[in-house]
C-alpha cells in the first residue's frame, strides 16, 4: 500500500484549516485516512505556534513504514527539524521572454550612452 502523509482540507468556503493525516495514496484528498498525525491553520500568523502542530513520533513512525510526505509535509518537517533540508528545481519561469530581455538590454545600452555623453561634455569643458 503506497502511504502518504499529506493535508486533508477542511473549514468553511475561504476559511482553510487542514488536518496533516497519514492516508493511502490512491484514496480522496479529504476522504478516508488511516491515522490524524496534526493540524494545520494557514490563517493564523507564521510565528504563532498554533498554526503548525504535529505528533513528531507518529510522523516518524510512519516515515520509518514507508510512507513519502508531500511537498509542503516535507517543507514542515524540514522546518520542525525532522527531514534534512534537500534541493529544489526552481524552474526558469520567472524569467522575461527572449524579446524582453532583448528590449531590456537595448535600454541599458541607451542608458549607458547617455551616461557617458555628458561625461565626455564636462572633460572637454575643462
Amino acid at each position: 500500500m503506497a502511504m502518504k502523509i499529506r493535508l486533508a482540507r477542511g473549514g468553511s468556503k475561504k476559511r482553510p484549516f487542514y488536518r496533516i493525516v497519514a492516508a493511502d495514496s490512491r484514496m480522496p484528498r479529504d476522504g478516508r485516512f488511516i491515522e490524524k498525525l496534526g493540524t494545520y491553520n494557514p490563517l493564523l500568523p507564521k510565528d504563532s505556534e498554533d498554526r503548525v502542530k504535529m505528533d513528531l513520533e507518529r510522523v516518524q513512525y510512519w516515515l520509518g513504514q514507508g510512507a513519502t510526505p508531500t511537498d509542503r509535509i516535507s517543507r514542515m518537517l524540514e522546518a520542525a527539524g525532522v527531514l534534512d533540508k534537500k534541493e529544489r528545481s526552481n524552474p526558469n519561469k520567472a524569467k522575461p521572454g527572449q524579446k524582453a530581455q532583448d528590449r531590456a538590454e537595448q535600454k541599458a545600452a541607451k542608458a549607458a550612452e547617455a551616461a557617458e555623453a555628458p561625461a565626455e561634455e564636462a572633460t572637454a569643458e575643462e
